[in-house]
């Protein structure tokens, strides 16, 4: 799958420091990546390529495993994220500041794309499950709004809801 150049500029603009005071946050924006896949009889092999088979460059990634609690419940001010399932399964909730969505994920062959100002919650893991994020930021947690309600306060004084 490779992307359109409107989505492609889509991701440039969001690259941009500037980008979240002109984008309202929209679950609608949130959406499921088929990556691509190739099986044979000794298994299935999925790459990845930045701006090819997911939408943004990657200069983050991370797993979380032997989790025993809900992940997330944060929202990033410029980072946009892609969430894989690599074992078991788990939930993603996603608020905009007005709606709400959870999605099902337990296929290691789609990715969750989640722009930046998406606030998320990651739950209900199965045990073993192993979530794979890759982000297109460097981490810096001066750059996430930590509570629900520091969230709402950020999109109401940027006049986004």
């Amino acid at each position: 799958m490779s992307f359109t150049d409107q989505e492609r500029w889509h991701v440039d603009c969001c690259n941009e420091v500037a980008a979240p005071a002109l984008m309202k946050p929209s679950i609608d924006n949130v959406r499921l990546i088929e990556l691509p896949s190739h099986a044979d009889g000794r298994g299935v092999l999925t790459s990845i390529e930045q701006m090819e088979s997911i939408p943004i460059e990657i200069k983050r990634v991370f797993y979380m495993h032997n989790i025993v609690s809900d992940r997330g419940g944060h929202a990033h001010i410029d980072t946009d994220q892609v969430i894989i399932p690599l074992h078991g399964s788990f939930c993603v909730n996603t608020f905009d500041g007005e709606r709400e969505r959870e999605h099902f994920m337990d296929d290691a062959t789609r990715g969750l794309y989640t722009p930046r100002l998406t606030f998320l919650t990651l739950h209900r893991f199965s045990p073993g499950a192993v979530c794979l994020v890759l982000a297109n930021t460097r981490y810096d947690m001066r750059r996430s709004l930590r509570k629900r309600q520091d969230y709402l306060d950020h999109l109401a004084h940027a006049g986004m809801i």
